[in-house]
């Protein structure tokens, strides 16, 4: 008999599923790599978002990787499979930063007057704008600047983002409003 190659989400999942249920790891392993190669590179660029070291970022991509094949029995569909692989990588993620006792200052409480970019009275160039855009961004706490990535870099939807975030649409909606709010009280300062 001739082993097929999935390639359909889906399908590899059953199958991974059904070789972890008969007991099978070895064989359910060798299909989730199909996963792992899909998905590694898109893991480690969403994780790096957030943490300062590629090292890191592949580090906890392959923590990512493992939570998500040993809870794969437990995977109910409500979202994608890459849509749950960034919510594991988002919670995995947070973990880390605590581990590390990264100390953020709240958005609401932060001083914002100096972004680190000389204060020229009239910024008129693009480029100037960006760059104090981005300098703005980076004094975000990461959740904040992981939501502006998730919308405006990967343009997910709400209803994905919500998932990844584990929380609801509207409360995004919210909180996307008063980061933009704020960023635009940051370099116009």
């Amino acid at each position: 008999m001739e082993h097929t190659t999935h390639t359909d989400e889906p399908t590899i999942i059953e199958s991974i599923i059904a070789y972890i249920r008969d007991g099978n790891r070895k064989s359910a392993a060798a299909e989730y790599a199909v996963l792992v190669r899909r998905y590694s590179s898109k893991v480690i660029e969403f994780v790096s978002r957030m943490v300062a070291y590629r090292d890191d970022a592949q580090d906890i991509a392959q923590n990512t990787f493992i939570k998500a094949f040993n809870n794969l029995p437990k995977f109910e569909g409500r979202a994608s499979f890459h849509t749950w692989l960034y919510r594991i990588a988002y919670n995995e993620t947070f973990t880390h930063l605590k581990r590390q006792k990264k100390i953020f200052v709240s958005i609401d409480n932060a001083d914002f007057t100096d972004v680190g970019i000389p204060d020229e009275e009239f910024a008129t160039s693009s480029e100037e704008r960006i760059q104090k855009l981005e300098a703005a961004i980076d004094l975000l706490p990461p959740d904040d600047q992981m939501l502006l990535h998730l919308y405006y870099y990967d343009d997910k939807p709400f209803k994905e983002i919500a998932f990844i975030m584990d929380t609801d649409g509207n409360t995004l909606r919210v909180r996307l409003h008063r980061i933009r709010r704020k960023l635009q009280g940051m370099i116009t300062a």
